[in-house]
């Protein structure tokens, strides 16, 4: 595998750079990225607020990159996740996997995003004008992890 990129930050990313990063790979058939942005379902958001443990955070999301990459046989992996106080509209995160062929990339990715959305250790508080509230987890989204079990 050329490349593991895991970052967890406050900062924004730049989506074509590190799409470019991926492609840049040798044997490198398909790329495929996906990014999540903070959404304002309800009407009322002013922001979300993301938590994290530094260092805990980033060596779940390295272990589970490295389950990706070896289980599709990847020649990259990204996983950017943003923490801190966002606005409606905000980038939150990007997925992004590599590989010889697209079949591999995709699945991959949505391994990655199914994992992201039921396990990574985040949490997340939607905040409006009346107060805030923790965001749980989802039965949909937990039943979409144990489709790769």
């Amino acid at each position: 595998m050329t490349g593991l990129r895991i970052i967890v930050t406050e900062d924004d990313f730049d989506l074509g750079a590190e799409a470019a990063r991926l492609e840049a790979g040798p044997d490198t058939g398909a790329v495929v990225t996906f990014t999540g942005r903070v959404r304002d379902v309800g009407g009322g958001l002013q922001q979300m607020q993301i938590e994290h443990y530094p260092g805990m955070t980033e060596r779940a999301l390295t272990d589970i990159a490295k389950q990706a990459a070896t289980r599709w046989s990847l020649s990259g992996v990204t996983v950017i996740h943003r923490f801190g106080h966002l606005a409606p509209g905000a980038r939150i995160m990007m997925v992004g996997t590599a590989s010889r062929h697209r079949a591999a990339a995709f699945e991959a990715a949505s391994f990655l995003m199914d994992y992201l959305k039921s396990r990574a250790p985040f949490w997340k508080k939607e905040v409006t004008a009346n107060g805030s509230t923790w965001v749980a987890s989802r039965d949909e989204d937990e039943a979409a992890l144990d489709r790769w079990n």
